[in-house]
């Protein structure tokens, strides 16, 4: 929600519309989402916040790195496992 619609606009639509068309911005709705998005940023809606994506794709990633690690040490004790349980010469 815009923090204060004024008494000339009945809701925040007719006011974002008048704000994209002063500020020559192509679309009310481009503003709209500018609007919400800040509005998730600073808390006081819900969602994702503009951080967030790059957060998660780095997670992902790391995510991604660990199981591969993971997947080499399995391999590597299993390997080791096997070279003990050979009875010596």
């Amino acid at each position: 929600m815009v923090a204060e619609v004024r008494p000339e606009y009945p809701s925040d639509w007719p006011a974002i519309k008048a704000v994209a068309g002063r500020l020559v911005i192509g679309s009310a709705e481009t503003l709209r989402k500018w609007v919400r998005q800040a509005e998730v940023d600073g808390g006081t809606r819900p969602g994702m916040s503009s951080e967030e994506p790059t957060e998660l794709r780095k997670l992902r990633a790391e995510v991604r790195e660990l199981r591969r690690a993971n997947e080499i040490l399995k391999a590597a004790s299993a390997f080791f496992a096997a070279e003990l349980d050979r009875p010596q010469r």
